[in-house]
């Protein structure tokens, strides 16, 4: 399926990402001063993140179960995710909310936990047309103990600092510390293709469905690409009438 402007997707990509994003950006490149706000900001969201646990906010696990080696590993509190907006979790964060409705193209943000002695398996993202953000909130350890690894290429996380890179590349992350690890996690579109941010929004969102179904209706993965291709239109089509009116009433 000819996707605009040759934006890569992972639902009809299925072979791996093989473009010409850079695996890592540079917090410093034009584009990206928001970064920047995010940095200086630090403490203030990490104070959140901290009442959020201090109150037993539950935390929900990634919906793969398949990407991590430890059961309950990964999880999340989700403030935004692809133009929907959780506002019960975004009034309880509400620096962090305002702090983010500031950057330009943001789709996504949540909190993210990976526990101690635990790891994310290699695995490509949704889209080449965002930059994945990752905040440094609490940081246990760094490499070779703590770190992530994008196309070949590792880095640590730092408390305070932003990591950006592209999630198409296949990926992985890992903490083999004692303690947990906690980020800030953000996606972004890229500058030159904000026009699209609702149709990036609007394919990932239908997608993500179609994964969360096939983990509970397993033959839908083994559906004949057509029928997928079809059901993922459907599901874009139902995203783009529900979405607005989740917003509206949530």
């Amino acid at each position: 399926m000819q996707q605009k402007n040759n934006i890569w997707f992972s639902f009809f990509n299925r072979n791996g990402y093989y473009g010409t994003a850079p695996p890592f950006y540079s917090p410093q490149q034009k584009g990206f001063e928001w970064t920047k706000l995010l940095e200086n900001n630090w403490q203030l969201i990490n104070k959140e993140l901290q009442q959020l646990i201090k109150t037993q906010h539950q935390m929900e696990a990634y919906f793969d179960a398949d990407l991590v080696t430890t059961a309950q590993s990964w999880k999340t509190i989700a403030l935004f995710w692809w133009g929907v907006s959780f506002k019960k979790n975004c009034q309880k964060c509400p620096a962090t909310t305002r702090l983010l409705q500031q950057i330009p193209g943001m789709v996504s943000a949540s909190f993210n936990l990976l526990k101690a002695g635990s790891t994310i398996k290699p695995h490509h993202g949704d889209t080449d047309a965002i930059v994945r953000t990752h905040l440094g909130l609490v940081i246990p350890g760094t490499l070779p103990h703590c770190g992530f690894l994008v196309a070949k290429k590792q880095h640590p996380w730092e408390t305070g600092k932003t990591l950006l890179f592209c999630d198409a590349h296949k990926h992985t992350a890992w903490n083999h510390t004692t303690q947990d690890r906690y980020i800030l996690l953000i996606d972004v579109i890229l500058p030159q293709y904000l026009p699209q941010q609702k149709h990036i929004c609007s394919t990932i969102l239908a997608s993500l469905f179609l994964q969360s179904l096939a983990q509970k209706l397993p033959f839908i993965a083994n559906l004949p690409l057509w029928m997928q291709n079809g059901l993922h239109f459907w599901a874009k089509t139902m995203g783009k009438i529900a979405v607005p009116v989740w917003n509206y009433f949530n």
